[in-house]
């Protein structure tokens, strides 16, 4: 062999990658894998989705902002009355607490929304003491239960179709025996791209440490 060919061998054999780096590229790729993964199962469940006829609907809260429901939120509400249109004897659960920055609760500016849009006052229950998806539903349980709502009826859970997925277990958790999902647009392009991102992550939160007691 050659001098030449052997310096390009010595020259080759310098370049290799450290071991540590292809651990690291490894985690990278591992990580990014099971990222994908749950983003598809976010994607996937992202659809209406029904199970008998329930006769309830609980809309999941989402900010409210000094002037009223964030666009998210409209999405959700105006997705709901398409669905009340055709099925105005619903009752109907509009569940989310207030935050620090939002002037009143969610379930308020929810039942005033729908109000205005000419939903009954008197078929429409606040569940205004959550602050997560699994006290949404903790506690829209206790509030149908209160008004004497059989659960194997059936609920219908509204939201934006990137949180249906967690919803779904959740609900589940919660004892909703039969989970059915109406799928609402999210408008805000913004908050669709970040909602996408931290989804994946709020569902291996959720499936790990949600427990309902």
């Amino acid at each position: 062999m050659s001098k030449i060919q052997k310096t390009e061998i010595r020259r080759y054999k310098g370049r290799r990658v450290p071991a540590w780096l292809k651990i690291l590229l490894g985690l990278g790729l591992s990580g990014l894998l099971v990222f994908a993964l749950l983003l598809g199962q976010v994607l996937s469940g992202s659809r209406d989705d029904f199970h008998g006829e329930p006769k309830a609907m609980i809309i999941l809260g989402c900010q409210v902002k000094p002037w009223g429901p964030s666009i998210l939120l409209q999405d959700r509400l105006d997705r709901a009355l398409d669905y009340l249109e055709d099925h105005p004897d619903l009752l109907v659960v509009v569940s989310g607490g207030q935050g620090s920055d939002e002037p009143m609760s969610e379930a308020q500016a929810m039942a005033d929304y729908l109000e205005e849009h000419g939903i009954s006052r008197e078929t429409i229950l606040l569940e205004d003491r959550s602050h997560n998806t699994m006290q949404n539903f903790a506690y829209s349980k206790e509030v149908l239960e209160q008004q004497g709502y059989d659960l194997e009826q059936g609920v219908l859970v509204v939201s934006n179709g990137f949180h249906l997925t967690r919803a779904r277990m959740l609900a589940g958790r919660a004892g909703f025996v039969e989970v059915s999902t109406l799928a609402a647009p999210s408008s805000h392009l913004p908050s669709r791209l970040h909602m996408y991102i931290r989804e994946p992550l709020a569902l291996v939160k959720s499936f790990l440490f949600d427990k309902f007691t």
